[in-house]
């Protein structure tokens, strides 16, 4: 009798332990760091680059299933407008910039806490709408007379990459002199943020416009017209977690994540490369 009650006793002892210590855990495979929020209900708002949303939409999903009792709210928009307004208190507790300027903004001005981690990197490309009504061939074209570019606003990443991009342009065989000129003089208007971008080419109230590969990617109404390699630029894409933030450690285990295999596993989906 003695013998049988202990056996039974191992066998429950055996059974809690699976149940505490099992790999069938919705945190297996994440970071301690990451299992440690697992043990309690937490929520963080992440203020993001338009041009992450698709990415954050699966992110939040797959940080949600693999984090029990976490829930996330994404807010999207330019990263220099997102930027300022972490300046001026409003409530977040990650910031993810196109950029690695803004992220840096933040840490000089004592408003993050640690440093900026680089996550991700892309390419641009020019778009069209998909009946491409100005006949737009090649980057060349954004130059021509009549020609109706869109582009953001002067403080928006995209806006920095794309003058970077149109100042090599200038300097490839077969492109004007002008090029830099011509091109500025076709812009028809400045929009918030590159989603804003591409909806008003989605719409064919532009001829063309200098987005991100990934933004291009993510449209079914829009047309891409090739570039010169050697013409194109890397953009770097960096978080910080908010030093404001009343869940840091929550703020900086879901950067971890989604600077890790997972969160790269998400983003590469959605056409961004390795960071640079």
């Amino acid at each position: 009798m003695k013998s049988s009650l202990a056996i039974l006793i191992a066998v429950l002892v055996f059974v809690l332990a699976a149940c505490f210590n099992g790999g069938a855990s919705p945190s297996s495979g994440l970071s301690s760091t990451v299992r440690a929020t697992a043990t309690a209900q937490a929520h963080l708002t992440i203020f993001a680059a338009a041009s992450l949303k698709g990415v954050l939409d699966k992110a939040r999903t797959a940080y949600e299933a693999a984090v029990p009792g976490m829930s996330l709210t994404i807010s999207t928009d330019s990263s220099s407008a997102l930027e300022t307004q972490i300046e001026q208190g409003a409530p977040a507790d990650v910031f993810l910039s196109a950029d690695t300027t803004n992220p840096r903004k933040l840490v000089d001005a004592g408003l993050a806490d640690g440093v900026a981690v680089t996550f991700a990197s892309n390419e641009l490309t020019v778009i069209v709408p998909t009946d491409n009504p100005a006949g737009i061939q090649s980057a060349a074209d954004l130059a021509r007379p009549g020609v109706r570019v869109i582009a953001a606003g002067d403080e928006v990443p995209i806006t920095n990459y794309a003058t970077q991009f149109v100042g090599n342009l200038a300097n490839e065989v077969g492109y004007s002199a002008s090029f830099v000129a011509d091109y500025t003089r076709n812009i028809a208007s400045k929009e918030d943020n590159v989603k804003a971008v591409v909806a008003k080419i989605e719409l064919g109230e532009g001829d063309a416009a200098i987005v991100y590969v990934t933004d291009a990617r993510a449209s079914t109404k829009v047309a891409t017209v090739e570039v010169p390699a050697s013409a194109n630029v890397l953009a770097s894409y960096a978080g910080v977690v908010v030093r404001a933030s009343a869940d840091a450690a929550a703020g900086k285990a879901f950067l971890d994540w989604f600077a890790g295999p997972d969160g790269q596993a998400i983003l590469t989906g959605f056409g961004f490369l390795s960071p640079s």
